[in-house]
């Protein structure tokens, strides 16, 4: 099956966040990467504003997918620890410049927020607010956070963590999540 044009516009503009960064992603950078004309550009996206947020949600989707396939099933069909030790792997292991960077961009607005939050809402428990003496959500919202600051301190170091280390880390942090489900 073909890429659709859409879909290479989207990867094109996530290499050009890969290497330069969010705020470089403009029509013509996009353009350039892609292999087309500003013209051919707008002829899928209107503005800027409606670029980004194809953006945002073509790398959420991917994310999404990746998750799905760690879990091997949707998260509707997965255990509250399937889902979140799909959602440690995939953060851990194969989070890529692009979409820790859309990530943190995203959380300035809500409409750039809102792929990310529905991909979460799937995946990553809730925090356990409401049952703070339950040990098993408790355990399921600690991983959640050890996963989340990995990929926090890449996006904010200029340090990358080894195929090795991601790996034993990611391991090291689903291991807390060695009981049954409920």
């Amino acid at each position: 099956m073909r890429t659709s044009k859409r879909t290479q516009i989207l990867e094109a503009a996530a290499r050009v966040v890969e290497r330069e960064g969010v705020k470089s992603v403009t029509f013509d950078s996009v353009a350039a990467e892609a292999g087309l004309t500003k013209g051919g550009l707008l002829y899928h996206f209107t503005s800027r504003e409606d670029l980004v947020q194809a953006i945002h949600q073509h790398l959420a989707d991917q994310w999404e997918a990746q998750m799905t396939a760690a879990a091997g099933r949707p998260a509707r069909e997965a255990s509250p620890t399937e889902r979140l030790t799909a959602y440690t792997r995939v953060t851990t292991h194969s989070a890529t410049r692009a979409e820790l960077l859309f990530m943190l961009e995203g959380s300035t607005t809500p409409e750039h927020a809102a792929p990310w939050g529905a991909v979460m809402e799937r995946w990553a428990p809730p925090s356990p607010t409401t049952d703070a003496g339950d040990p098993v959500a408790l355990d399921r919202f600690i991983t959640r956070l050890a996963a989340d600051g990995l990929w926090l301190y890449e996006s904010l170091t200029a340090e990358r963590l080894t195929p090795e280390l991601r790996r034993a880390l990611a391991e090291r942090i689903t291991s807390a999540l060695d009981h049954e489900d409920k």
